[in-house]
């Protein structure tokens, strides 16, 4: 196959590498490239017309809302996202606080302001902090068996349940209080699960659960936006090294490709895109999310991938997380809330029998975020998991809006709440490029897998090296899911091409 599109360089000025992705991964992997003279020949293929992947920063509400990533889990200085933001000046007084990265939240989310239940009245703030303690301890529990050579039951969510029956046996309250506490709880595994970006706990495997690292310091988020941070890194590149509205087709590897342009040349990879160009390169950085590969993995790569890496990608759990901006005229929440919690009183973790989506999808909504004000709106963040998120997705705006002003209606039991003025919400599911919003490792998956996927090929050790490099939350065996986890990775395949090509180099940043 002959490459089209753009003009080669000429031969013999070091390493032609591509990018696939303009994520964080991809970015942070360019961004170490260009930093050393062997790499002057690279460029970022980016499917659309931004950079910055599931980091997504919007204009709305008269305000920054992030669609995407939303908070730096972990602010301190083993984090290097967090550390680039400080670079860049991208934080606030008090994320940048050292009392802020002592604080250790053991990766919970902290307690609501308020807590309303489906009846229309306000639960208790201590029987909800006295169900969170039970929770998080729990959770706490489930990491202890890392080393385990076998689990009973297999999945996390399994193991709490099994728990809770426990705990219940202890309960002397009456029976509706019984039941508000199994509803308080229902709540929490709902949060988790939109912690962990997955369906289901039953989903997430326990045995690997304690492998994610948990960084000390209170989660922040970007006053301007966490897109800052990504426009900041592509700032830092050659004006010529993003290259958008890309998407690439199919990424041949294990060949002898030539260019008309490098006569006597020979590249072992093709990256064949959608609109035909070709570029040869001798080396590939895959940034794309794992919904992603899931989703074209048949087509994707020629030759097919390894088998061992095919599996990996197939057993890594990736789910979608999504985010319902609510717009207020005015706020009908006190002046110091933070978090309102949404409690139905009808629903138990103990239970698996789901509703139809069309008549409860929005039962899975956790509660809402209260934003800091913007100029002329008060804006609420409701976060939403699993297939009630991507149930979410298929309605229409109106018919978000519509559902949502009931549930507030009907949770602060005020009929004449007004109706929100307007609705945002990220659909990343049915995003192409994308397929979701984080990995997880699912039950019959292990860390191993992630260590697989981030493999490079070819892996048998012969031929032309580092063909094809994957970078990405999903490789990175102790953070995935985070934005920190994905710059590591990029890091890291950066760094071993550096060291394929200059095995003197000096590392530019501390390696984590």
């Amino acid at each position: 196959m002959q490459s089209g599109g753009r003009q080669a360089e000429a031969p013999g000025r070091g390493p032609r590498v591509l990018v696939v992705g303009g994520g964080i991964a991809g970015l942070g992997a360019a961004q170490r490239l260009c930093h050393h003279p062997a790499f002057s020949h690279l460029r970022v293929l980016e499917a659309t017309a931004r950079a910055g992947g599931r980091i997504r920063s919007e204009h709305s509400f008269g305000g920054v809302v992030e669609v995407g990533a939303h908070w730096i889990h972990g602010p301190s200085e083993g984090n290097p996202v967090f550390r680039l933001a400080a670079k860049y000046g991208l934080l606030g007084e008090k994320a940048l606080s050292e009392e802020n990265q002592l604080i250790e939240t053991g990766g919970h989310v902290g307690l609501p302001s308020v807590s309303y239940a489906s009846s229309g009245v306000s639960v208790s703030l201590e029987l909800v902090a006295e169900m969170a303690r039970l929770f998080h301890g729990l959770i706490d529990q489930t990491r202890e068996f890392l080393q385990a050579a076998e689990t009973t039951p297999p999945s996390v969510g399994e193991y709490l349940k099994e728990k809770i029956r426990q705990h219940m046996a202890s309960w002397t309250e009456d029976e509706e209080t019984k039941k508000l506490k199994l509803a308080i709880l229902k709540n929490l595994f709902n949060v988790e699960c939109c912690v962990s970006g997955t369906h289901s706990m039953d989903l997430v495997a326990l045995a690997p659960f304690g492998e994610y690292t948990v960084l000390p310091g209170l989660d922040c988020t970007f006053p301007e936006g966490y897109q800052g941070l990504t426009d900041c890194i592509m700032a830092s590149l050659p004006k010529d090294v993003m290259v958008f509205d890309k998407p690439v087709k199919t990424i041949h590897w294990n060949g002898s490709f030539q260019e008309a342009s490098a006569p006597g040349e020979t590249f072992p990879v093709l990256v064949e895109c959608e609109d035909g160009d070709c570029f040869p390169a001798h080396h590939v950085v895959v940034t794309v999310p794992l919904g992603f590969l899931k989703k074209h993995l048949d087509t994707f790569f020629e030759p097919p991938l390894p088998t061992e890496k095919v599996e990996a990608i197939r057993k890594i759990g990736f789910g979608t997380n999504n985010k319902i901006f609510l717009e207020f005229k005015e706020p009908f929440w006190e002046p110091d809330c933070q978090h309102i919690q949404v409690v139905w009183e009808d629903t138990s973790p103990l239970e698996d029998a789901a509703p139809a989506l069309h008549d409860a999808w929005f039962k899975k909504l956790i509660g809402f975020w209260v934003l800091p004000p913007f100029q002329a709106s008060h804006v609420l963040c409701g976060f939403i998991a699993g297939l009630e998120s991507e149930f979410m997705e298929t309605l229409s705006d109106e018919d978000v809006l519509r559902s949502l002003t009931k549930v507030l209606r009907r949770v602060t039991g005020n009929p004449r709440l007004p109706a929100p003025r307007s609705v945002l919400r990220s659909c990343w599911h049915s995003a192409p490029y994308t397929r979701g919003s984080y990995s997880y490792v699912a039950v019959g998956s292990s860390g191993d897998d992630m260590d697989r996927l981030a493999q490079p090929l070819p892996s048998d050790g012969k031929g032309a090296q580092l063909q094809v490099l994957f970078a990405g939350e999903a490789t990175h065996r102790a953070f995935y899911s985070t934005t920190h986890g994905a710059l590591l990775s990029g890091w890291r395949e950066a760094d071993r091409l550096v060291k394929l090509w200059d095995p003197q180099a000096q590392w530019p940043e501390p390696r984590l």
